[in-house]
């Protein structure tokens, strides 16, 4: 790809990016510019062969991709500060979680391309869920975003309004299902495996649990039939757990993200 991006606001998310699309060779990292107020966080990105810099207006001048990876509370500002680099040329990718496309517009008070992704840490390993939409000015350049997010993971085109949903179930998710590895793990313990034995065959279990789902494209329901037979270890254990609420506390987790999500304002 020939677009230099400029990633500004370079925290978790921001960092997982741009060592994404460098692992995966979509760009090379000297045409990756990370800022940060403070860059003695990410100083050490610079022996990576990234370009670290404070300086967000000079990055915008230098790059034609522009990642926005602030706090919702920041954005208004850091747009103000970046606007006079910005021209037509440009392509905005929001990050942020919960500000609209048409919010984000009204601030830039530029007719560019505005382009919102919502992926999750996995990006650094290739393994984001990424859900990505657009409005008019920004559909001829959907498919380059989309490319981009698609050599760090999965990415799905969704409307809007399932926006602030895919953060919850795609971004919050990561740590849903950690929350699940770490218990697990203690169940292992609990059963007699050391702690680096019983988290190594949950988490290979649940990757592979995953990737019986995605490759053969069953409902998990289908898998799960596979390995529970009559008046089995497998069916009690999943019997008690349904009785304690697995599924329903895992329903209400993720409702209660969604309504908390909602409610953001930047």
């Amino acid at each position: 790809m020939k677009q230099n991006i400029a990633i500004l606001g370079a925290g978790n998310l921001g960092l997982s990016i741009g060592e994404g699309v460098v692992e995966k060779k979509l760009v090379n990292a000297d045409q990756v510019t990370l800022t940060r107020r403070n860059t003695s966080h990410i100083s050490g990105y610079s022996n990576k062969g990234f370009i670290v810099s404070d300086n967000n207006l000079e990055a915008v001048k230098n790059s034609q991709i522009i990642m926005l990876c602030v706090q919702p509370k920041q954005v208004e500002k850091l747009i103000d500060e970046i606007r006079p680099a910005l021209n037509d040329d440009h392509i905005i990718v929001s990050v942020i979680t919960g500000v609209e496309i048409s919010q984000l517009q009204e601030y830039l008070q530029l007719n560019i391309p505005v382009i919102r992704c919502m992926p999750n840490t996995a990006v650094a390993i290739g393994q984001s869920m990424t859900c990505i939409c657009t409005n008019g000015t920004g559909k001829d350049h959907l498919e380059l975003i989309q490319s981009l997010f698609e050599t760090v993971g999965k990415t799905l085109v969704i409307e809007e309004r399932l926006m602030k949903a895919a953060t919850v179930l795609g971004a919050s998710g990561i740590a849903f299902f950690m929350r699940y590895l770490r218990a697990a793990t203690q169940g292992g313990i609990q059963m007699g495996f050391h702690p680096e034995e019983a988290q190594l065959i949950a988490v290979q279990t649940a990757s592979g649990a995953a990737s019986l789902v995605l490759e053969n494209e069953t409902h998990p329901e289908v898998e799960i039939d596979k390995v529970t037979t009559p008046e089995g270890c497998t069916i009690a254990g999943l019997n008690e757990m349904e009785h304690s609420g697995l599924s329903s506390a895992l329903i209400k987790g993720l409702m209660v993200s969604y309504e908390k999500i909602k409610n953001i304002r930047s």
